[in-house]
């Protein structure tokens, strides 16, 4: 964070007038330190500059106590600028150890912490020694720049100082390697330390959360209870109600629940949030209501507002997420990032256009469209509503995106089906020094798939580790799997499971499932659902995708006793639906829908489809109909509920809209083809969203060139 100096506002003392008077003792340094401390509270910039003007016209400005508590008041008054301005105008007697320490705490805070590392640096070579409180002020800058070797010379510091077995630097230290992402280091300070605190305990306790080592989190405070060696405090609860919400331990939870309201604690709005937050993520979304509607509106803080709305998406209460954005409103709290990143999610989730819009409008009226953490769910909102022009858009506005942005651009394109431009995009990115994580290589790999860039994918692939020292993880796996699938390398995609160095999970062997139903392999295909069967006994796509190919084997028997085992196993095959939105209403059909108020109307343009499409050069794709009797199953594809969107979209929606359709399931072969007949006649494009991707058709042409 860059700080601009600026300079001193100018004194008023008539305005001061009710405050100093002329006598003697109103001079004394006490008496304006006692100025200091009150305005300290009241937080107000002119007082602090009058009393500063008064202590200068007295000469009082090089007493330790007063220059020190003036450095501290200006930061308190949120002008941190004026802070660094006073201190580097002081006298060098003026410069103690406690004004140094004062200054590197204030940028550590703000934060800026090369700043604050920068001015420790300083301290040293002026011949200033550091004592434990300036080593417990410059090891939080230490932990915001997560690089490890800033942490660990500063330890030998405090070790050749003898300051290492101060509670507050040790525990600041467990700190320190906690936000460094080295848990062994935290673990061995905090072993070591001769004598432990409740900071101690919550230092350790919350680097376990944050390096996901959930259950060691649970185990300690389970010890800190048992041990009854401290009283736990807010931060405590908070923390351990997290990690138990990060792995549902929902019987753990209560239990904390329960010492909480033993303790009188639940009164606490940080302790209450996480509690709810721990209901909501372990299911129990009655549970965390109940907790929120037990306040009060005059008593739900922004916070909890955003956890309440955040309880909706884990639920997949999304239409109540986003309309919890406007009870706030209504109710007097304005939102922040976080509110308004949460509605984004909900209506990218129902794929919710107009209202993704309007919370777009409510961010640029709060100022919020420049926040990244806002862009990049506005990014997202777009690409999963269909609007991948809307996408680009507001990335192009953002200053200096960041790696998150970048690949939440990346993934729009991807699930677009626009490969290519994923490719280029992710050598711009790379060009622009910006580190690839995680996610950006799974959308890379995945775009390589559907472009059908097998080459390019095994590069990418092989340069996670060497270059980029990303260890790639399950999803990377499906990804390369499913790109040697889709190209009809079988033998070699089963090969690279063989070789991989971790054990496969279902979404590997589901890449190549779905790669043996593609190229009719039965025999591989039955080996693998078989694998699947064990690892995701309740996903009923394993058994269609398996009953499917033994029907189009004329393996009837075989199929219908895949299906009976769905029967056995009370798997059930989730029914087909198709949305639609005209006129800020979603309309929902399923297969053979017939309760619409326009159906007469609808399956009249259905046959007018049919008609055209037919005349088009339209071939049904019976094999596509595989739940009907052999003569009707030509007719019975007309029935499918996308198809029956269309046809409503073409009666509903003004000339030359564009058509957008949800879908739950993957869409079908059939569908697609009429999908791309209808674009081209019509003259429009349709825009279909199933389970896996868009579908973008135009002209005649689908987006994802036949390969999905």
């Amino acid at each position: 964070m860059s700080l601009i100096i600026m300079p001193l506002p100018s004194l008023n003392i008539t305005e001061m007038s009710h405050i100093y008077s002329h006598d003697s003792h109103r001079h004394k340094p006490t008496h304006l330190n006692y100025l200091l401390n009150a305005t300290a509270q009241t937080k107000c910039l002119k007082h602090a500059t009058q009393i500063h003007s008064q202590i200068i016209t007295n000469g009082f400005i090089s007493l330790p106590f007063l220059f020190n508590n003036l450095l501290t008041l200006y930061s308190k008054c949120g002008r941190p600028s004026l802070s660094l301005l006073l201190f580097s105008t002081a006298h060098k007697l003026t410069r103690t150890v406690v004004s140094w320490t004062s200054l590197i705490s204030l940028l550590s805070h703000l934060p800026a912490p090369f700043q604050a590392l920068s001015c420790f640096n300083q301290m040293r070579t002026a011949g200033v020694y550091p004592n434990h409180f300036t080593f417990s002020a410059v090891l939080p800058a230490c932990a915001s720049t997560s690089i490890l070797v800033h942490g660990q010379q500063m330890h030998c510091l405090i070790s050749k100082h003898g300051y290492e077995g101060y509670v507050f630097v040790g525990s600041a230290l467990v700190d320190m390697y906690a936000k460094c992402h080295d848990m062994g280091l935290a673990e061995k300070v905090f072993v070591a330390l001769p004598e432990r605190n409740i900071v101690s305990w919550n230092s350790m306790i919350f680097g376990c959360l944050l390096n996901s080592f959930h259950v060691k989190a649970l185990f300690l405070f389970r010890e800190v209870i048992r041990e009854d060696l401290f009283s736990p405090n807010q931060v405590s609860f908070s923390t351990v109600l997290s990690a138990s919400a990060n792995i549902g331990a929902l019987e753990f939870g209560k239990q904390v629940h329960g010492i909480v309201v033993k303790q009188g604690l639940l009164t606490l709005s940080y302790v209450r949030n996480s509690l709810m937050d721990m209901y909501f993520k372990c299911g129990l979304f009655d549970e965390g209501a109940l907790l929120f509607n037990s306040l009060g509106i005059e008593n739900r803080d922004v916070i909890a507002w955003n956890v309440m709305s955040m309880g909706c998406v884990y639920n997949e209460n999304f239409e109540e997420a986003f309309n919890y954005l406007w009870v706030m409103k209504r109710a007097g709290i304005s939102p922040d990032e976080a509110s308004y990143s949460t509605a984004l999610h909900a209506s990218a989730h129902l794929a919710a256009l107009d209202q993704g819009t309007l919370i777009h409008n409510q961010t640029i009226k709060s100022g919020f469209s420049t926040n990244t953490y806002i862009a990049t769910s506005l990014i997202t909102m777009y690409a999963k509503c269909g609007s991948l022009d809307d996408a680009c858009r507001v990335f192009e506005e953002i200053d200096n995106p960041n790696v998150v942005c970048w690949t939440a651009l990346i993934a729009a394109c991807q699930q677009h089906g626009n490969g290519n431009h994923v490719i280029k995009l992710f050598e711009k990115m790379l060009a622009d020094g910006l580190k690839p994580h995680y996610i950006t290589f799974v959308c890379v790999i995945s775009a390589c798939s559907h472009t059908g860039l097998v080459e390019e994918g095994h590069a990418y692939f092989n340069s996670m580790e060497k270059v980029h020292g990303i260890i790639p993880g399950h999803e990377h796996y499906a990804c390369m799997v499913d790109l040697l699938g889709r190209s009809g390398q079988l033998d070699e995609a089963r090969k690279f499971i063989a070789q991989m160095p971790i054990k496969p999970n279902a979404s590997v062997w589901g890449a190549l499932l779905g790669a043996c139903a593609k190229y009719g392999n039965l025999e591989m295909g039955s080996e693998v659902a078989g694998r699947l069967f064990q690892l995701e006994p309740d996903n009923p796509g394993n058994y269609i995708l398996l009953a499917n190919m033994y029907a189009h084997k004329g393996k009837l028997r075989e199929a219908d006793h895949v299906r009976r085992l769905m029967g056995i196993n009370r798997v059930r095959k989730e029914p087909g639906c198709s949305w639609i939105d005209v006129k800020n209403k979603s309309f929902v059909f399923t297969v053979h829908d017939k309760l619409h108020a326009r159906t007469d109307e609808i399956y009249e343009m259905l046959k007018k489809v049919k008609e055209l499409v037919t005349n088009k050069g339209y071939v049904p794709q019976t094999q596509f109909a595989v739940n009907s009797a052999e003569e009707l199953k030509e007719e019975s594809l007309w029935y499918h509920s996308e198809k029956i969107a269309l046809a409503f979209g073409l009666l509903a929606l003004p000339a030359g809209a564009p058509i957008r359709i949800k879908k739950n399931l993957r869409t079908c072969g059939d569908c697609h083809t009429v999908m791309k007949f209808a674009s081209e006649i019509w003259k429009r494009e349709i825009i279909v969203r199933d389970v896996n991707r868009f579908h973008h058709f135009r002209n005649g042409l689908c987006s994802c060139r036949d390969n999905w």
